[in-house]
């Protein structure tokens, strides 16, 4: 994220950075303190109003706690392809023991069944915007033969949307450069600032 963090204070944002121990802990217990660690900093560089901007499984972490905890001066929120309705990638991969290595316990909680963290949330109420996108990366192509429909590699597009949600985008990227790309971190800001995307910019809308 750190292309999104740069253009994000270049546009007069005090940003944090957080990261979460997904490999040991399940999402119940790393939400809260990823996520009031990252308003801590804001808070401590004078930010009245906190927007959230994350990426896949951060957005079921932010999702989890604000469904629970509402911050002062919460702003609008743009997730980056997140498995709001969970994954046909994750059930695919539940059983892998590298999977459960590098994903974790957070990631064994982002399927399709009965234990999955997302469909078990709430409708959001707060301004939110979904990026997705609907190209698949090479070392991705494999996996992606397990997701029905179109998809980046790692999320259905017709799952990465949140009951709720204020506006929705699909984009030409794969799932792990999506924050990279001009044009997100383009609409992203746009996002910020409006509360809807510009469907001006080239981008396929769904």
């Amino acid at each position: 994220m750190h292309r999104m963090q740069a253009a994000l204070r270049a546009a007069g944002f005090h940003t944090a950075n957080i990261g979460y121990p997904s490999r040991s802990l399940p999402i119940e217990q790393l939400a809260r303190p990823a996520v009031e660690r990252g308003i801590a900093q804001c808070r401590r560089s004078g930010a009245a109003t906190i927007h959230f901007v994350t990426h896949s499984m951060g957005g079921i972490v932010l999702r989890y706690y604000l469904a629970r905890t509402k911050p002062a001066g919460l702003g609008r929120v743009v997730m980056l392809s997140p498995p709001n309705r969970g994954s046909e990638a994750a059930d695919a991969l539940m059983h892998s023991p590298l999977h459960r290595w590098y994903n974790g316990p957070a990631g064994q909680q982002l399927g399709t069944d009965a234990h999955s963290i997302p469909l078990r949330l709430p409708p959001v109420d707060y301004p939110l915007g979904v990026i997705t996108g609907n190209r698949v990366a090479l070392f991705d192509r494999w996996l992606a033969r397990a997701i029905p429909g179109v998809n980046d590699g790692k999320v259905a597009v017709e799952r990465a949307g949140a009951p709720g949600m204020s506006d929705f985008l699909v984009v030409p990227s794969a799932h792990t450069f999506i924050m990279r790309e001009p044009t997100v971190i383009a609409q992203t800001l746009h996002f910020l600032a409006n509360g809807a995307f510009d469907h001006g910019i080239s981008a396929d809308r769904r």
